[in-house]
């Protein structure tokens, strides 16, 4: 195991650890707030693990981005894509300008994006590319409008026949997803997401979460972008074929061998959020077995951890059961990019927001006596 990969791994070991006592006291204010406890639901879960993650009661979330990583996979060959690997080059691009799903609605919001090349396969123009995360601008630091250059290579190679990436690789691409989350915490964000684009990359992400929970390939496997009966029965071969790999435990071995340069990056980004304690977005089945992967290699990285929309894809759901999480919202979404992040950040401030402002039964004048019968029995 390279020397930093083991450094980060024993750090979010020994400190990834929530703040309990101030999980206690921000659940002891939510008890106080002038309404009948448990009345914000998830609202409040949200405002507690918050204040277990920064150690603090009051919280503020309000500097937001999405970290995306662009790659292409040689999988594609195999016929399990509906769409042509040149879309992936075209929105990679489009994220810079504003025009894809998920930066149309960051544009919106205000929020921004980091966008990588990790190994798109066509040329992306020179002048578009980034070397660092952070440039200056009129004499701030911010993070690059342009993508970030740390292409690994054209697309990654045909995992049906022979391993996507070397293991060398993956570290690679795992490292700079830790190193986009310490950019963005360095630039004093609080709060991220994480999403992607890569042609194929549904079959990558289905063959990393089978191989590493053993899932025939029917039970993990979706239409992904549209697939049709012919991709999707050769789409489950494939996945299923994975899932037959005998060492559960080498995440990094099973990223390597059928998995994507993106979905590697991404797990080097939930990490990163864990190893700088930073609260952190999934989006959907990509993003979520990307998270899974990374709480395989360090079972603290979850906590730091919220589910945004609940994926059409059959295998999110078995990802987000093996995190113990469910998702904040229900629409049917399935387009992928980090577009369940930004709405699910408004949901994380609309938690900060009542347990920063609302006011204890004390400060609203409130006798909260008659809340002591009701207390007791726990008929909440």
């Amino acid at each position: 195991m390279n020397d930093r990969l083991a450094e980060i791994i024993k750090k979010i070991n020994e400190e990834g650890n929530l703040d309990e006592g101030m999980m206690k006291a921000a659940y002891d204010r939510q008890e106080e707030l002038a309404k009948p406890m448990g009345s914000l639901g998830e609202l409040e879960t949200i405002s507690i693990r918050l204040a277990g993650i920064n150690g603090e009661i009051k919280n503020s979330v309000k500097k937001q981005a999405i970290l995306i990583f662009s790659a292409d996979n040689g999988v594609v060959e195999e016929g399990v894509a509906s769409a042509p690997q040149s879309v992936t080059f075209a929105q990679t691009i489009n994220f810079t300008r504003g025009l894809t799903g998920v930066s149309s609605i960051a544009k919106y919001w205000g929020i921004d994006l980091l966008v990588t090349d990790m190994g798109v396969k066509m040329d992306i123009p020179k002048e578009l590319y980034s070397e660092e995360n952070i440039e200056t601008v009129d004499g701030k630091a911010a993070l690059t409008k342009k993508i970030v250059n740390r292409r690994l290579a054209a697309g990654t190679k045909n995992l049906s026949k022979e391993p996507a990436m070397s293991r060398e690789d993956a570290l690679k691409a795992l490292l700079v997803g830790m190193d986009a989350v310490k950019s963005i915490k360095d630039l004093g964000y609080e709060l991220f997401g994480v999403g992607e684009m890569g042609i194929g990359n549904t079959t990558t992400s289905a063959c990393v979460l089978a191989a590493l929970t053993g899932e025939h390939g029917e039970n993990v496997v979706g239409r992904g972008g549209g697939l049709m009966d012919e991709g999707l029965a050769r789409k489950i071969e494939i996945v299923t074929e994975a899932s037959k790999r005998d060492d559960r435990e080498d995440v990094l071995g099973i990223l390597a061998e059928v998995g994507g340069f993106d979905i590697a990056a991404m797990v080097g980004a939930y990490l990163g959020a864990a190893y700088y304690r930073m609260p952190v977005v999934i989006d959907g089945y990509i993003s979520v077995v990307a998270a899974y992967a990374a709480s395989r290699i360090c079972p603290n990285a979850k906590n730091f951890m919220f589910a945004s929309h609940k994926s059409t894809e059959p295998g999110y759901i078995i990802a987000l059961e093996g995190l113990e999480l469910k998702p904040l919202f229900d629409l049917g979404m399935r387009l992928g990019e980090g577009s369940g992040c930004p709405i699910s950040f408004k949901i994380i401030e609309t938690a900060t927001a009542a347990m920063n402002n609302m006011a204890t039964f004390s400060e609203g004048s409130i006798d909260a006596e008659y809340l002591d019968e009701i207390r007791a029995g726990n008929f909440f």
